[in-house]
């Protein structure tokens, strides 16, 4: 049991680079093997190989939807090998995320997780109002935006490119959109740009500038997806709506709407279909116009994408086999009751060795979350 002592709770940054390694990461390393370390709070460096527990308890997955199947599986065999003495232990496992993507949505539904729903807005919190914006009321748009700034809001324009590509000539890159809204469409405010290919202090310098009020507007990258609290941000706006996903789309318009303010999502496409996929941008996008539901938003997504391989590490796509009969509910119910009843009379399966050989390889190789 943790006490109230700091010395008894460390919080361990670990940089995946190899060349960084030094003494210190050394040293942590060391502290979290022989259990000297109670909490372990990290990005996705604390998956390296190199990072081995002891006695681990509960994993906490956050922004679940920025994992891979392969990155989760590798955290649950790391506390599949745990021992605290008395033999091999499995942790708990907790994963959050605002939008479940369409594999685990699915998982979940055979039974293999268990679901907290957590569906109440904080207190004085408002649902955010999301349009989708043809071209011909861009600038209405804009003239929205402006009032909102006058009346001391801020906004976010949010980007999928930092320059432009030959592949991608139709998306507008952060540099260049920041060029035009401060040359064209708002010259007498105060634009920031934020992207990838900037220094960490910079990037740190930028959003302590926006958040400080020094900045009206914000055009960014999808680095500002999570993890970003701007209270005064009213307004979002992402270009090309179409080229991201439902679960990003979610995420972004999260960075509005935090605090008492009424906010906006404005989605900006020029397009009427999806060509990478053939599902109709427009549908995918009024998912977003009808409801700030994330779970919605994910059964929205299992339906159009598809729930991706079971047996696999696919997250979404054309169902394997073990998939096609999702939607069947009462199938899916016979068998897991067939199952229960199966255990229960031999729950060692010795009536059944193709079965608990078939089970035994499927622990083995499946990751069930």
């Amino acid at each position: 049991m943790l006490t109230n002592s700091y010395r008894e709770m460390n919080n361990l940054k670990l940089n995946p680079d190899k060349s960084t390694k030094n003494k210190k990461r050394d040293e942590l390393l060391k502290k979290l093997k022989n259990n000297e370390i109670d909490i372990v709070i990290g990005t996705h460096a604390i998956i390296q190989k190199d990072v081995k527990f002891k006695n681990l308890a509960l994993i906490i997955i956050d922004e679940q939807h920025r994992f891979g199947v392969a990155q989760r599986a590798y955290l649950q065999q790391e506390a599949m090998e745990t021992h605290d003495g008395s033999g091999k232990t499995v942790p708990h496992l907790l994963t959050m995320t605002a939008t479940p993507i369409p594999r685990t949505l699915a998982i979940a539904m055979f039974g293999n997780l268990e679901l907290s729903i957590l569906d109440e807005m904080p207190k004085n919190r408002k649902e955010i109002i999301t349009k989708i914006i043809a071209p011909k009321l861009r600038q209405q748009a804009y003239d929205f935006i402006r009032k909102e700034i006058k009346n001391g809001r801020q906004a976010f324009v949010i980007l999928p490119l930092v320059e432009e590509s030959k592949a991608l000539n139709e998306i507008k890159a952060a540099t260049t959109e920041h060029k035009k809204l401060s040359e064209e469409i708002f010259p007498d405010l105060k634009i920031g740009l934020l992207h990838g290919k900037l220094k960490s202090k910079e990037k740190e310098k930028v959003m302590e500038d926006f958040k400080n009020k020094k900045y009206n507007i914000l055009v960014s990258t999808s680095v500002v997806e999570v993890g970003i609290d701007i209270p005064n941000a009213s307004v979002i706006v992402i270009e090309d709506a179409d080229r991201f996903g439902l679960s990003q789309l979610h995420q972004f318009r999260g960075r509005v709407g935090r605090g008492e303010h009424q906010s906006y999502c404005f989605l900006f496409t020029n397009k009427s279909t999806d060509r990478r996929s053939a599902v109709p941008t427009m549908e995918r996008l009024q998912a977003m116009e009808d409801t700030n539901d994330g779970f919605e938003i994910s059964q929205k997504d299992l339906e159009l994408r598809g729930p991706g391989q079971f047996f696999g590490t696919i997250q979404s796509g054309l169902p394997d086999i073990a998939m096609e009969h999702l939607s069947n509910i009462k199938l899916i119910k016979y068998a897991r009751l067939e199952a229960q009843n199966l255990l229960e009379q031999d729950p060692e399966l010795k009536n059944h060795p193709a079965l608990r050989d078939g089970l035994k390889k499927f622990q083995e190789k499946i990751h069930m979350e």
